[in-house]
């Protein structure tokens, strides 16, 4: 226990020397609609730290840490709303063999994974084929593509890695809500080699991970908050002694709780057990909870700060931005309800 309380802490310590939680925002209003969306120089100092790598087994080049230590990491970094695609990368390196982390881990090299098919997915889809050294099919919503020098893809009965240049891939990019993008790739005979492996478990790792990005946001934007309603004056008195909006942020309060509580105990459950169906329901319980309190949230800070809370100017509205793109991505909150209460009336019966 101590050994692990030591590691959490060596890892959210690393995370401040990169992504300060009190840190200013400037770097991300810079880089958002920009391409590729992020700084691929901070993107290095990053696989530095190897973060990518961090549940990439010592063998192979990685850290072999736990789902603890990566939530505990992409919360650190949801606070300071870190555009890098740490989560998708990190997919995609527990998928690759050994003799293609190198280049991966180092930062050279960025392959981010397409797996999705169709909207309101959380199974990584099959209709895309590789035949003879060449794939074809589509995917969507492949988040921050546009920053991609590979895809790895799921594909009937494994993986194929396809270079983003290769003949035969189009990607289609879209500008999302908070500055970054995500694309439509097409593979009309792209050159792709074929890898063996399953992307389900590494989905559900990046669902809970982006579960405690959320957290850190939530985090964050409630301690901005709390700040503002103690500096604001009106009617002659800081608008924090006002017994209405002290209502308001207690209930902010407990929605950030829970989701802490929530987070944690699914992390540990990942970490703790290798049964399938509790993992499936920690991770939907966390995720279902992290899209619901960080909407509840961060709407709810924008409204304690007012009509400023709505302009582009405003710090909360950043966080709102990236909660509008992260809570749907490696599923809704309704998609988790839904799986948690199909899996959860199962584990009653064991």
């Amino acid at each position: 226990m101590e050994d692990r309380s030591e590691s959490l802490r060596m890892i959210r310590d690393s995370a401040a020397g990169l992504a300060p939680r009190t840190g200013d925002l400037r770097r991300v209003r810079a880089l958002r609609w920009t391409e590729p969306g992020f700084d691929r120089g901070v993107w290095r100092q990053m696989c530095e730290m190897g973060w990518p790598g961090l549940l990439v087994s010592e063998e192979h080049g990685g850290s072999g840490l736990g789902v603890q230590e990566f939530c505990a990491l992409t919360e650190e970094l949801g606070a300071s709303l870190v555009p890098e695609p740490l989560i998708p990368a990190a997919f995609a390196a527990m998928l690759l063999p050994g003799d293609h982390l190198g280049p991966v881990l180092s930062g050279e090299r960025i392959v981010l994974p397409a797996w999705q098919e169709k909207p309101r997915s959380f199974v990584p889809g099959s209709d895309c084929v590789w035949r003879d050294g060449r794939l074809d099919g589509r995917k969507m919503f492949v988040s921050m593509a546009s920053g991609a020098d590979a895809f790895l893809v799921s594909v009937r009965d494994g993986l194929a890695l396809v270079e983003r240049d290769a003949s035969g891939v189009h990607v289609v990019s879209t500008q999302a809500q908070d500055g970054g993008n995500f694309a439509t790739v097409t593979f009309d005979g792209a050159p792709a080699e074929f890898i063996a492996g399953d992307a389900s478990e590494a989905l559900e790792v990046a669902a809970l991970a982006t579960s405690a990005y959320l957290l850190g946001a939530m985090d964050r934007v409630f301690g901005i908050t709390l700040e503002y309603l103690k500096t604001r004056e009106q009617f002659g008195r800081k608008i924090g002694t006002f017994q209405a909006l002290q209502h308001r942020s207690a209930d902010l309060k407990i929605q950030l709780e829970l989701t802490r509580a929530t987070v944690a105990a699914a992390a540990r459950t990942m970490d703790g057990t290798s049964d399938r169906r509790t993992r499936q329901a920690a991770v939907s319980r966390a995720k279902a909870r992290a899209c619901d309190a960080a909407s509840i949230m961060t709407r709810g800070c924008i409204q304690l700060h007012g009509g400023i809370g709505y302009t582009d100017a405003a710090d909360p509205g950043l966080f709102l931005r990236k909660m509008m793109v992260l809570a749907p991505m490696f599923g809704s909150a309704a998609l988790h309800r839904a799986r948690y209460q199909a899996v959860a009336p199962d584990l009653d019966e064991d």
